[in-house]
């Protein structure tokens, strides 16, 4: 693994303006960046990023089967319990999902690291799937990267594969889309995804999150034009609508929901010390426990993290050296729990993550965040990669 420092395409930033990509600049500092690019050998993504996501994810699935068959589980998981009957009848009837992304600490050398899932709102699938593969092909024509240099990266074809089977099961082949208002970066992922639904022949209607309604009477929630919701994808975390205003609703309703209500077992940090626990020793994981466990402490070089946190906010690390690092944020009232530290590898001043893309149940790609801090956060910049 490589950080290799070239030049810019000539004008990206009009062909970004061109393509959607609005949020490339943050608040006047950058998010994507191509000075460099982060390079890798076809034998490191074999083997060491593409089949221990395949690997892992087989074992998320085996836990999302013995998270439902438990009320403990359910309840370790601070999943509400109005929501306990609808998350098992959403795996039980097998109710299909789209993606998920695996974090990982990897160097190029020893096993990546898994420090987290993010398998119900995950962003930077735009960046991950589109625009970097743009990079890679025009950086080739204007002899920026070897003119054999490839990318590990089927994310869009695999995206048009699973909506197209999508649509074959859906009512009238229409899919909403939804998200939360005035956030930029969600809004561009959504309609990326739209897009990509429309090429599979799907109908993808949008609606905000606060748009969508319930009629007296109705068996699924509506849009605006008070138009059933047979079925919607929505970048909103499953925590946050158990506890909206229909959030008691819910297990009432018809809805389709993608991600499925299973998801929510994913998207909690608390699946970590899950997996730890029935898979302790495995290459890929680190140590994980609940933070209320007294018989499980962590030494110096841990990170604590709230179950129902997201890009980065309050999570606490301590290194190995007492080296202290927080992020500020709204998840204080979720409980915690306590990783073993795993560096990130650091090029320069900047530590780097390795994004694993599934999608349906493969994995099929990935996307390389970097900060000046060891916890990657929503101001991370977005690096692309090659394969040389």
């Amino acid at each position: 693994m490589l950080k290799i420092d070239i030049a810019e395409r000539r004008n990206w930033k009009g062909l970004a303006k061109e393509l959607g990509f609005h949020f490339h600049t943050i608040e006047g500092a950058p998010y994507w960046k191509e000075a460099a690019y982060y390079q890798f050998t076809l034998t490191q993504v074999e083997n060491d990023i593409e089949a221990p996501t395949e690997a892992l994810h087989e074992l998320c699935m085996a836990m999302v089967e013995r998270v439902c068959h438990s009320d403990e589980l359910m309840r370790r998981l601070a999943l509400p319990e109005y929501m306990w009957e609808t998350i098992r009848r959403s795996w039980a009837e097998g109710q299909p999902h789209l993606y998920g992304r695996m974090d990982f600490a990897y160097d190029g050398n020893g096993p990546a690291k898994l420090l987290e899932l993010n398998y119900d709102t995950p962003t930077s699938i735009y960046e991950a799937g589109f625009f970097q593969w743009v990079w890679l092909e025009q950086a080739i024509q204007q002899g920026l990267i070897p003119r054999q240099a490839d990318q590990y990266n089927s994310i869009q074809e695999r995206l048009l594969n699973v909506m197209a089977h999508l649509g074959q099961r859906l009512e009238d082949a229409t899919l909403h889309f939804s998200c939360v208002k005035d956030n930029v970066e969600e809004r561009a992922t959504v309609h990326y995804l739209q897009d990509i639904a429309v090429q599979a022949g799907l109908k993808a209607p949008f609606v905000f999150m606060q748009d969508i309604g319930l009629n007296p009477g109705m068996t699924h929630f509506v849009d605006l034009d008070d138009n059933p919701i047979q079925a919607i994808f929505k970048l909103y975390p499953w925590e946050e609508m158990a506890h909206d205003t229909f959030g008691e609703q819910l297990p009432a309703m018809q809805t389709h929901w993608f991600e499925p209500p299973w998801k929510a077992i994913l998207s909690n940090k608390g699946i970590l010390p899950l997996l730890w626990k029935y898979n302790e020793g495995h290459p890929n994981l680190l140590p994980a426990f609940f933070d209320d466990d007294p018989s499980k402490p962590l030494p110096p070089g841990w990170v604590r993290k709230p179950f129902f946190s997201r890009e980065g906010s309050n999570i606490e690390l301590i290194t190995d050296a007492g080296e202290r690092e927080f992020v500020d944020g709204p998840y204080t009232d979720s409980p915690y729990i306590r990783q073993a530290y795993q560096p990130m590898p650091k090029f320069g001043d900047q530590h780097a993550l390795i994004g694993s893309w599934v999608v349906g149940d493969r994995a099929c790609g990935m996307g390389i965040r970097e900060d000046s801090g060891k916890i990657t956060k929503d101001t991370s910049c977005f690096i692309p990669h090659a394969i040389v």
